[in-house]
């Protein structure tokens, strides 16, 4: 059951999600080749226990329940990607997902960065895959239905030469990380059948996942990370969106665009 949350309890999401967008400040300003994954998630557990947050993300059930704050996805891994010893290159994206619980609400972004320099073909993705997040937002504007949305997310995606991820989708977010409706970033029968309308209140985890090569993907031996099928990059780009009676608004906006407003 879908619930719509009240302009209050959004705005007490919107402390959450202003508190991911400093995790993600953080995270961008440690990315570099040399560092590895471990001492990023480690220093985003830091930011969130200095704020009484509760991780969204450590100890999430599974075969093994997962063991950081952060999932981080580098190159051909599309989500759920362990952080460890594993030290970034010149040349790599790596797609950093997290999110908090504060006050008994919650907030939830991924992005994609380069580490260094990177090549033609993942520059591209990049930008790609952060022009379908905003065009979804976009959208949102001037939409009745969820489904009218995903269908020019996925032909935008296509246009490109991409492919949209259809293992993993995005979803409803409020007092848990994951709530109804399930957000698809691509159309199929389900999608229609499955369709809800863009109402005031509403609050969704939007989280294009965007291949270079094929959407088809599978899980590694450790249960949790996922990687593409054929071995090309991808990335995911994520926020949380409130729907309001003035059209979406993003709860967990970048730290770029906050320094700006300033």
């Amino acid at each position: 059951m879908i619930t719509l949350k009240s302009r209050r309890e959004i705005e007490r999401m919107r402390q959450a999600g202003l508190l991911v967008t400093e995790a993600h400040r953080l995270i961008a300003s440690m990315i570099r080749p040399g560092v590895t994954t471990g001492e990023i998630d480690q220093a985003v557990e830091n930011l969130f226990l200095e704020h009484d947050a509760i991780p969204l993300f450590k100890g999430v059930p599974g075969p093994v329940p997962f063991p950081a704050v952060c999932c981080m996805s580098v190159n051909d891994e599309v989500v759920h990607g362990i952080p460890g010893d594993r030290v970034l290159e010149e040349g790599d994206i790596i797609a950093v997902d997290t999110g908090c619980k504060l006050n008994g609400w919650c907030g939830d972004s991924a992005w994609s960065y380069a580490v260094g320099e990177v090549d033609a073909e993942k520059k591209k993705l990049l930008e790609v895959g952060e022009d379908a997040l905003y065009l979804a937002i976009e959208e949102m504007k001037y939409a009745r239905w969820w489904s009218e949305v995903a269908g020019k997310l996925e032909a935008f995606i296509h246009s490109h030469g991409y492919s949209s991820v259809e293992e993993f989708v995005g979803h409803g977010i409020g007092r848990e990380m994951h709530e109804d409706p399930q957000v698809p970033h691509y159309v199929d029968d389900e999608t229609y059948e499955k369709d809800f309308e863009l109402k005031p209140g509403l609050v969704l985890a939007i989280e294009p996942m965007v291949n270079a090569g094929t959407k088809d993907v599978h899980v590694a031996e450790d249960h949790w990370t996922v990687h593409t099928a054929d071995g090309r990059p991808s990335v995911h780009f994520e926020h949380t969106v409130a729907m309001t009676s003035d059209g979406p608004v993003i709860l967990t906006p970048r730290f770029d665009t906050l320094k700006e407003a300033e």
